[in-house]
């Protein structure tokens, strides 16, 4: 593989992370403080929007699985068409409706097309990398590639939408330390502006849309002029496409794909946790109301370069090895709930970014083992590609899914009010729960899981001598 042809099937998949990255940091304030929803209804938006992005992975790796190829390949195709219309999808997801009584139903319907739009061009994506190249070495620099572009893609938008819309959240009248005389009224002083203003939030977060739609553009437009997909040129004409049924039956029985599943879905939820309160807990509950933008930034940047070190430590150290470094940012997560500190919270953003690098790289850079290892066991069967990468989507989108919907319903409960300068106690802990304790717990959880995945480096080496004798 070409460095030319990496990059431009990296930065294929940025547009997505650049739009996912400004969804996961700012649609859950947004739906509190813009469109003035209630906490309840913001979950069931954020669930049941997730929810439909995990129900259309399998029905995507259905249909892609018993796609013919064509002069463009089997996988380009889908991500060619389903682009457009997952930009006006986005674009309306941030659109402030003129009504009030149904907006609940707007940004639902929005929000579940977008989810499954991005799902369509998700999966034949990341199974694309099984149609790079056969070797393992060219497939896991190819995903090097693809995570330090979708790293940057997350920057990007989060950076976009954070100097954007950075206004739409700071309150001139509300102070970070309250008056000691304050009174029970400055807590439910509005902090939003008049919404009348020509240049009201409406304005603010379209603009930010406009943008990140037009990065969408122009990144499918690289990645269709950048790489060649081809098809497994060792497979034997007797080998028969596995029925997705069957294929999805089997992925399920396949000890190494469960244990690593099972491991991740767990820490992806942990670091959507933290992407989608990061704001909220910053504005609300550790007086950085001012800083948040730039703190996001901070982890960002941190990821986008720590990924090239994850991968050189990856391949001298070892992939199951190189998991501890996502329990980095668990220390120092507690440590800004407990001291909530301008200084700290950079350095907790900084260390955080090495971790979440980490979450990124490795479980796209574990999947093709599984891959291989699935076809060294299934020596005449093809097209189970597809089937392991939307499964494994799902599973992780239903997880982050359902943390989301209970982070934002325990919002609810505690009695989150959109607008207002400061919230209760009981919102305040309940936000320092959601950053420091549950993502701690759900990342120590995880990573104990992966103790027990079989794959090691010398198994790989195996499989991948096995697979040469076969071909």
């Amino acid at each position: 593989l070409s460095i030319c042809g990496k990059l431009c099937y990296a930065i294929g998949g940025a547009p997505n992370q650049v739009a996912g990255s400004a969804a996961a940091f700012f649609l859950q304030i947004y739906l509190l403080d813009i469109a003035h929803i209630t906490p309840f209804h913001a979950s069931l938006v954020l669930f049941i929007g997730k929810a439909s992005g995990a129900v259309t992975d399998p029905v995507a790796g259905f249909f892609i699985s018993k796609s013919k190829w064509t002069k463009i390949g089997r996988l380009m195709p889908w991500m060619l068409a389903c682009t457009p219309f997952t930009v006006v999808s986005y674009f309306f997801m941030w659109y402030l409706p003129p009504f009030v009584s149904g907006r609940v139903a707007w940004y639902l319907t929005f929000y579940c097309l977008f989810q499954a739009l991005t799902t369509l061009f998700q999966v034949p994506y990341s199974a694309l990398t099984m149609f790079l190249s056969t070797d393992q070495m060219e497939r896991d620099s190819a995903t090097a590639y693809r995570m330090t572009m979708e790293v940057l893609g997350t920057l990007i938008g989060a950076a976009l939408q954070g100097q954007i819309v950075a206004s739409a959240h700071v309150s001139h009248h509300c102070t970070v330390n309250p008056p000691v005389n304050a009174t029970d009224s400055w807590h439910d002083t509005p902090s939003f502006p008049d919404p009348s203003d020509p240049l009201s939030h409406q304005v603010i977060y379209m603009i930010a849309a406009g943008v990140i739609g037009g990065v969408y553009l122009l990144g499918i437009v690289i990645l269709f002029l950048g790489v060649k997909e081809k098809d497994d040129p060792y497979a034997l004409n007797s080998d028969r496409a596995i029925p997705f049924c069957k294929g999805l039956g089997l992925t399920m029985k396949h000890g190494p794909y469960v244990k690593l599943t099972a491991s991740f879905l767990l820490i992806s939820t942990a670091v959507q946790l933290e992407q989608s309160n990061f704001v909220l807990f910053c504005t609300h509950a550790a007086g950085l109301r001012n800083h948040f933008q730039y703190l996001v930034v901070t982890i960002l940047v941190s990821a986008a370069v720590s990924i090239p070190f994850w991968q050189k430590f990856l391949q001298r150290f070892g992939k199951k090895c190189a998991a501890c470094g996502i329990s980095w940012m668990i220390p120092f997560a507690v440590m800004l709930v407990t001291i909530p500190n301008l200084i700290l919270a950079y350095f907790v953003a900084f260390v955080s970014g090495l971790s979440i690098a980490a979450s990124l790289l490795l479980p796209w850079s574990m999947l093709p083992d599984v891959v291989d290892n699935f076809r060294l066991q299934n020596p005449h069967g093809k097209g189970h590609e597809t089937i392991f990468y939307s499964s494994y989507v799902f599973f992780t989108k239903m997880s982050a899914g359902i943390g989301l919907g209970i982070s934002a319903a325990g919002l609810e409960f505690t009695g989150y009010k959109p607008g207002i300068c400061r919230q209760s106690n009981d919102v305040i802990l309940t936000l320092k729960i959601l950053i420091g304790a549950v993502p701690a717990v759900l990342i120590l959880v995880g990573l104990f899981i992966l103790l027990f995945y079989p794959i090691t480096e010398e198994s790989r080496k195996e499989t991948k001598l096995a697979l040469e004798v076969l071909r």
